[in-house]
């Protein structure tokens, strides 16, 4: 039989990404702590985390931290229903990339968290690496790139956000005078998201380049666009987060006409509860207002 004290200490942990954190989220002692997840690994006959070179569940960790999400989404959907019980304050954990988050996502759930509210503890990564958190056990739902779903999860098609590769009108000037080309693709200097952000690699195949470029790494996407109106540099920017600095002429496209569709999936837990049902109900009924339709061809 699980304990699942034993399995809070573990996700505590976790998510917190430390002893000392998962300690003090859960009003224990660290030392408490070490010794229930000791207990845990004791019980079972093996690791449940790895200690370094970073602090991560082992692979028998993640399925228990899948496990324990979803009873704790199972037990939040009872307490709703039968009040009391209790009081149920867990947090909807979610993976979501950051120019989702900086355009449609807040006016997409907005009237759901207002209704009975809904609290959410959101994790900003790469649309294309999100998908990790889900597979390590540490959120409840993604938003991500990818179509595949990992075990034991479902994934929905939301739409598709356009990027295009745009700049201030001075530095067009001073870097592409002439417009796209090798040369200038091997000097510019470009604004890159992280070293995961695989959006400009894209962009530059569209022109059969495919060589090293100079770049800056922003991981904001309020900062790519600043760095971006600063004439810093050229990047490939979600077109619904410039409408304004596209129409005033602050920003300009390096390449009119040519851009890179990004698909976007939602992806959930199968058995994550109630809750999460609903959301993916009411995401898929409102992302359309915002997101282009995804291109089946």
């Amino acid at each position: 039989m699980l304990d699942y004290k034993l399995l809070a200490a573990l996700a505590a942990v976790v998510d917190q990404q430390g002893f000392e954190r998962g300690a003090r989220h859960l009003g224990l002692t660290q030392s408490a702590v070490s010794q229930r997840i000791k207990l845990l690994e004791a019980r079972l006959g093996q690791p449940v985390l790895v200690r370094a070179p970073r602090l991560a569940p082992t692979a028998l960790g993640r399925r228990l931290l899948e496990h324990a999400r979803q009873v704790q989404w199972l037990e939040h959907d009872l307490l709703e229903q039968v009040p009391a019980l209790g009081e149920s304050k867990q947090r909807l954990r979610l993976a979501i990339n950051a120019d989702s988050l900086a355009t449609w996502w807040a006016p997409a759930v907005s009237e759901f968290c207002a209704r009975p509210p809904i609290l959410m503890e959101l994790l900003v990564e790469d649309q294309d690496v999100a998908l990790k958190r889900m597979r390590d056990g540490e959120v409840a739902g993604c938003i991500c790139a990818t179509p595949q779903p990992v075990q034991g999860a479902r994934v929905h098609p939301l739409g598709s956000m356009r990027y295009r590769a745009l700049a201030s009108p001075a530095y067009l000037a001073r870097h592409f005078p002439r417009g796209p080309s090798p040369e200038a693709f091997r000097t510019a200097p470009v604004i890159v998201y992280g070293p995961d952000d695989r959006l400009q690699h894209r962009y530059l195949a569209l022109h059969g380049f495919r060589e090293a470029f100079p770049h800056h790494l922003c991981p904001s996407s309020e900062g790519f666009v600043r760095l971006a109106l600063a004439g810093m540099g050229y990047g490939l920017i979600p077109e619904q987060q410039v409408t304004r600095e596209l129409e005033e002429g602050r920003l300009v496209d390096l390449d009119p006409g040519r851009h890179v569709e990004v698909p976007l999936y939602w992806h959930h837990w199968r058995h994550g509860g109630r809750t999460l049902d609903a959301l993916t109900s009411h995401l898929l009924a409102t992302a359309r207002q915002w997101l282009a339709p995804l291109d089946d061809g």
